[in-house]
């Protein structure tokens, strides 16, 4: 495998375009602010400069590229395998009540018994992601790793964009790209690093994604008690205070949500999946440490099945990161990012960005589920031959 960075901005234009080499699978994934893709343009110069190459990208909260965190210009990374056959596929949502036969549809288009693991982006806001990723795991079965992101838009939650193949970046696109074959090497970590505070409660009403009361008591008001002033920024500074949940009969099976809206009317939170009633759940907050902690567990969990160290050629590192840890770390988000960086070997080509939501293997039960507020680290190689 060869990886290569690319790299657009509106002062130098494209940097690092080259023609797909003949006979190779190749992949294109870019990344980029929501303003950058406005239009297609980008997309359609990806495409015209790679002619038979496979491009996916979408709009993001924050770019990574290699150990910095950037927010201009377009980042890209090309990908060329020399035994590993890639496949992409692409669906429309009409809304989130399609999220789970979107997920179906797009596992059957890329089953096959030697399938290794899929990279999937999805539109960020008018999605249940977790029902895509059901539909999706059922599909392709739950030995298969799922790993990737919803796209999104800044700080902002109005409109995100995502592009595969010849459809240029638009809402509502959701593309997975399957890696088949025996020589891909398809490593996978996710970790979180936020710290518990208050007392365990109770989910004890909720329809969904929408939390009614905790321990038979109205979700706004403890949510106003516990943030005091701050619970005045709802729901943007719920980005800050992620819900810790879990099965009590799975104690070691738990999943953070982020709040992603207000029903001042009903005394209700919207979180970005669904909290069941008789689940267990705390408040977390964020301290730079823990979360530069978690992104350093994330990465070396990619790296521990040796992607990198028996590759052919190649290795790179594809990152997802959610915006909400960007939100809490502000100017010294390049810490998380670093500490990640720096458990990865030097040589690899590093490309992510912030989102709305990560996709992963949970790290206990192997389970590929939708997260939030975590660091999910994706590796690929081809093994040496």
């Amino acid at each position: 495998m060869r990886a290569q960075s690319l790299k657009w901005s509106g002062a130098a234009g494209w940097q690092g375009l080259q023609p797909a080499r003949a006979g190779s699978a190749s992949l294109i994934l870019y990344v980029a602010g929501r303003e950058a893709l406005e239009g297609g343009e980008r997309h359609r110069e990806l495409v015209a400069a790679h002619p038979g190459a496979m491009v996916a990208g979408c709009s993001t909260g924050g770019q990574i590229d290699d150990a910095d965190v950037v927010d201009d210009g377009v980042q890209a990374l090309r990908l060329d395998f020399d035994a590993t056959v890639v496949r992409l596929a692409c669906e429309r949502l009409h809304g989130e009540g399609e999220s789970r036969v979107c997920g179906w549809r797009l596992g059957m288009a890329l089953a096959a018994p030697d399938l290794a693991g899929v990279l999937l982006i999805a539109e960020g806001l008018d999605v249940h992601a977790g029902e895509l990723v059901s539909g999706l795991r059922d599909a392709v079965g739950t030995q298969v790793p799922i790993v990737g992101g919803l796209a999104g838009d800044g700080p902002h939650f109005r409109r995100t964009l995502v592009g595969a193949g010849e459809m240029p970046p638009q809402p509502g696109l959701v593309v997975a790209i399957g890696f088949l074959g025996s020589a891909v090497r398809f490593s996978h970590g996710c970790s979180a690093g936020w710290d518990a505070f208050g007392p365990l409660r109770s989910i004890t009403a909720s329809e969904g994604r929408i939390l009614r009361e905790l321990d038979g008591e109205p979700a706004l008001d403890l949510y106003e008690r516990y943030l005091g002033p701050e619970a005045a920024g709802l729901p943007g500074t719920g980005l800050l205070y992620p819900l810790r949940i879990w099965n009590a009969e799975e104690p070691e099976h738990d999943v953070l949500r982020t709040l992603l809206g207000v029903d001042r009317e009903t005394r209700s939170l919207i979180f970005a999946a669904d909290l069941p009633v008789g689940w267990r759940a705390q408040l977390m907050r964020g301290r730079f440490g823990g979360l530069a902690d978690g992104a350093a567990i994330a990465a070396a969990g990619a790296g521990r099945h040796g992607a990198a160290r028996q590759a052919r050629g190649d290795s790179a590192a594809f990152i997802v990161s959610c915006v909400g840890r960007r939100l809490m770390m502000g100017q010294r988000v390049e810490e998380e990012v670093l500490a990640a960086r720096e458990c990865l070997p030097p040589s690899m080509r590093v490309l992510g960005f912030y989102s709305y939501g990560e996709i992963a293997p949970h790290p206990t039960t192997g389970r590929s589920e939708l997260h939030n507020q975590t660091m999910t680290v994706l590796t690929l190689a081809e093994a040496a031959g």
